[in-house]
């Protein structure tokens, strides 16, 4: 049985931790690799509601979960999570949950930077979600990270103390604040480091192991494709790779273990903060598909930017990422519409494209050119047979598979975990 990897294939928030949880129930564990508390996983179980930012959502169902040391980990925010999720009956312990010992952490001053970069930048914001990621990365790529290992050794930091206020305390100098207080962030760690170090584990050897056992592993990316670092539509990106291949390097089990790729797509496309959108509905269409959707961020609570459908961007993820197949989610949004448009080319000045040039100024003039289809004024909502869908909404979806050169494995009709209807097991690849 294969192994299966589910990422966002547009700017995020596609509905992965619905797929994540369908999945779940059929994985032995479930891995979050990349990005950190700004990413957003909403789960509809029953009449219960759970919002997770950092834990992986295969944890709501008692799979084995494991962050790894792709994340940028906030153990604050992690002690508020636990607590909330159990105060909803979630059991979380260091035998369910596994936290890699080398993921880096998020601290105080991280958050201070990004919240002080964004406020300086006037027209250059890029629409962070200002929890210290950025920043948080910039230090791991430059060694000078506290890692979750380092609240072992608590009595050994001054070296790593010194590397990390030579860089931030002349950023701070050059943003009017004070150094930072060293005895304070040691004391705040002394005070973190008693619940945070149980769950503390070799993650690498428990997915190598569990690999080894023929066990099937659920890898959970955050954000989405057009957001990552590299591949996306950069400026306006996150600060780590979103794609598949980063399963690899950021779990700790090889690259052959990443299995089928599930890129996790939206019926139609949103966009939260800056950066270009080239299919964004700025009337009342855009606001139909707002409100129909519940269009707000998870973690952020800020509006969604909506628009038609964008086949080309979505292509460009399915390459980048080696995507396998997608889950189309929230096809019930589009109830009633006379006509839906997809997006299946580009027009910048007299040139035509049928891919999103890399620079922001070129992705900024990209007009959208549109095929129309007819929609259907019958409910898809709840659906979980291709016997239940409209024929218009069955034309629309392979019509999408068509222009995306992917096909379509999972379609999610509504919140509810068994609104699904599954074309094809990922699992079973």
């Amino acid at each position: 049985m294969a192994n299966v990897t589910v990422i966002g294939a547009q700017w995020g928030d596609e509905g992965k931790g619905k797929i994540v949880d369908w999945l779940a129930s059929r994985a032995d564990v479930v891995v979050r690799f990349q990005g950190g508390h700004n990413a957003g996983h909403t789960l509809v179980v029953g009449d219960q509601t759970y919002k997770l930012s950092l834990l992986p959502s295969g944890i709501v169902r008692g799979t084995l979960s494991v962050i790894g040391n792709g994340v940028v980990f906030d153990p604050w925010h992690f002690r508020d999570e636990v607590a909330k999720l159990k105060a909803q009956g979630v059991d979380i312990n260091p035998q369910n949950l596994h936290l890699a010992e080398n993921a880096p952490l998020i601290l105080p001053f991280h958050r201070d930077l990004d919240g002080l970069r964004e406020a300086a930048a006037g027209a250059g914001k890029i629409g962070t979600t200002g929890r210290g990621i950025g920043p948080a990365y910039e230090d791991k790529v430059g060694r000078r990270s506290i890692r979750v290992c380092d609240l072992a050794h608590l009595d050994d930091l001054d070296a790593q103390m010194d590397r990390i206020c030579a860089h931030h305390d002349a950023l701070r100098a050059g943003f009017g604040q004070p150094p930072i207080d060293r005895q304070r962030l040691l004391d705040d760690l002394w005070d973190i480091a008693a619940f945070i170090l149980p769950f503390a584990k070799p993650v690498w050897l428990t997915l190598n192991e569990a690999k080894k056992a023929g066990k099937r592993v659920l890898f959970e990316g955050a954000q989405g494709v057009l957001l990552d670092v590299d591949h996306g539509t950069y400026p306006f990106v996150t600060s780590s790779n979103t794609i598949a291949g980063t399963a690899s390097g950021g779990s700790g089990l090889g690259p052959s273990s990443v299995g089928f790729v599930l890129g996790i797509v939206k019926a139609y496309t949103t966009r939260v903060g800056a950066g270009p959108f080239p299919t964004e509905l700025e009337d009342d269409t855009g606001q139909r598909l707002g409100e129909r959707g519940h269009e707000f961020g998870t973690v952020t609570g800020r509006k969604r930017r909506c628009g038609w459908f964008d086949a080309v961007l979505v292509r460009q993820s399915a390459a980048v990422s080696g995507i396998t197949g997608i889950a189309l989610t929230k096809l019930d949004v589009l109830d009633g519409f006379e006509t839906l448009k997809i997006c299946t080319g580009y027009k910048i000045g007299d040139q035509s494209y049928s891919y999103l040039p890399p620079h922001a100024a070129d992705q900024a003039r990209a007009i959208p050119i549109y095929e129309e289809m007819d929609g259907w004024q019958e409910t898809t909502a709840g659906a979980r047979s291709w016997a239940d869908l409209p024929a218009q909404a069955i034309k629309y979806v392979r019509r999408i598979e068509e222009l995306i050169e992917c096909p379509v494995a999972l379609v999610s009709t509504s919140p509810e975990r068994e609104d699904t209807i599954l074309v094809r097991d990922p699992f079973a690849d």
